[in-house]
């Protein structure tokens, strides 16, 4: 561990010693500490990116495996159910922040960027991990500082946010970042469509429908959803679901049969059953087992 990560280490004790999730006076901003290693466990990722400053992590997505650590940092443009694990020494905790994408803001730093890189032509996948340069990690440093005080919160903090955005969008893979503020349009168009499958998971999604909505034929639609997501949408539509489910049973307290309905589910059995496959347990022995 170098100088500054050390810093950062310390940062991070003052400001939650003894919290698992800290949500300062920044919109957008959260930190948190997992205080051991874990499993592979299935998680809805929500657009973001996060930055380690202590432990490791793999999010798995498909085939594909995406590291990050002290050294890397994680992008997410999309939201996307995926599985994560995470690894840390003895006597160590996982350590890190995370910052809400907002494609407005994005959008904003790109009209203020006269050499902004300019889109690849190809459909990116959503989400990738990328080097953490020497700036990026100084404008972490100054971030943590300041959460230390309400008043540098309130005044440097949005500055200071804004900075990590625009270092990110210059660094590597960067131009993937952009695709959310419409500079990949059909990027753009498959992002729309999974937060409408988020905002109302319940509904019934007529895919041959929301390929019309975007003037695509099916074929394209689908392999433009798969190549953003690494699912079909009616995979990635179920997902959504389960995770929704299990969100409320463990956060708000429902029981399997109300999360079920609440998330557009019909049959209790197919529900049980698809929970089971992603999960590894039912419902019901699944939230017994996380509120104990």
């Amino acid at each position: 561990m170098n100088r500054k990560q050390k810093q950062l280490v310390e940062l991070f004790g003052t400001l939650m010693p003894d919290t698992d999730v800290l949500q300062p006076d920044l919109s957008g901003i959260q930190l948190f500490r997992i205080d051991a290693s874990f499993a592979r466990t299935p998680y809805a990722y929500q657009p973001q990116i996060i930055i380690l400053v202590q432990g490791k992590k793999k999010v798995y997505l498909g085939s594909e495996v995406y590291c990050y650590d002290a050294g890397h940092y994680l992008v997410l443009p999309v939201p996307l159910p995926a599985e994560c694990e995470g690894r840390v020494g003895r006597g160590e905790a996982i350590l890190g922040l995370s910052i809400a994408i907002d494609p407005i803001e994005v959008g904003e730093i790109l009209l203020a960027m006269p050499d902004r890189p300019q889109p690849g032509s190809n459909l990116p996948r959503g989400i990738y991990a990328a080097p953490m340069d020497a700036g990026l990690l100084d404008t972490v440093i100054r971030l943590l500082q300041a959460l230390g005080s309400a008043t540098d919160t309130r005044i440097l903090g949005p500055m200071i946010k804004r900075e990590i955005l625009y270092r990110i969008l210059q660094g590597e893979k960067g131009e993937i970042l952009q695709a959310v503020a419409h500079r990949n349009k059909r990027f753009f168009q498959i992002a729309g469509v999974l937060q409408k499958i988020h905002a109302a998971c319940h509904n019934n999604f007529d895919i041959e429908a929301l390929a019309r909505e975007l003037e695509m034929s099916y074929s394209t639609f689908h392999n433009s959803f798969k190549a953003v997501t690494d699912s079909a949408p009616l995979q990635y539509i179920k997902n959504v679901r389960l995770h929704k489910a299990r969100s409320l049973m463990i956060q708000e307290g429902q029981n399997a049969t109300m999360a079920a309905i609440a998330v557009g589910y019909e049959s209790a059995s197919q529900f049980n059953r698809e929970y089971k496959r992603l999960f590894g347990l039912t419902p019901a022995r699944d939230a017994a087992n996380t509120l104990n």
